[in-house]
């Protein structure tokens, strides 16, 4: 910051009763600017749906990045949403899931996790989604997964699974 950042605002203290004297105190106060946002990563939401019968909730990607790929319901936060709500819409939209409770497992932030760019995903656990899965929206398919060894999944969603699943062990 520079001299030019700030500019004079006198503050005056008044005396207190039973106080011996007044004074005058100069301050600065700071200029305000208008900032201009930042270039951040994209904001993303992803939702691990576990049913302890079927298993982890994925579905088949139908678009690039990953076309064809098994991936975590998920995708980008609008402006004025909340992630948590992302999360739900995102799932509803892919799945025609209902998230009931969502629980945090993790950011993931990693710059490579998406071929596309930066991306940051808030990845959300849930155990008590309603409804019948049935795919929407990019998804080609919904597919309920007992074990995710040997499987290929798209961006870093075989951690995220990892994550949620050790929170619930």
């Amino acid at each position: 910051m520079t001299k030019q950042d700030f500019q004079p605002a006198p503050i005056t203290v008044q005396q207190q009763p039973g106080a011996r004297r007044s004074f005058h105190v100069a301050a600065f106060v700071l200029k305000r600017r208008a900032m201009p946002l930042p270039q951040t990563p994209a904001l993303t939401a992803d939702c691990v749906v576990v049913d302890p019968d079927r298993g982890v909730l994925m579905v088949r990607r139908k678009n690039p990045p990953y076309k064809g790929s098994l991936a975590l319901p998920g995708g980008f936060v609008e402006i004025g949403e909340t992630v948590e709500d992302a999360a739900r819409r995102e799932l509803k939209e892919e799945t025609g899931l209902d998230a009931i409770n969502l629980a945090l497992i993790g950011v993931y932030s990693r710059p490579d996790r998406d071929p596309r760019g930066h991306t940051c995903s808030v990845a959300f656990l849930t155990r008590d989604a309603q409804g019948t899965a049935n795919a929407g929206d990019d998804a080609e398919a919904v597919i309920w997964i007992k074990d995710i060894d040997g499987i290929e999944i798209a961006f870093d969603h075989r951690e995220i699974i990892t994550d949620a699943l050790n929170l619930i062990r």
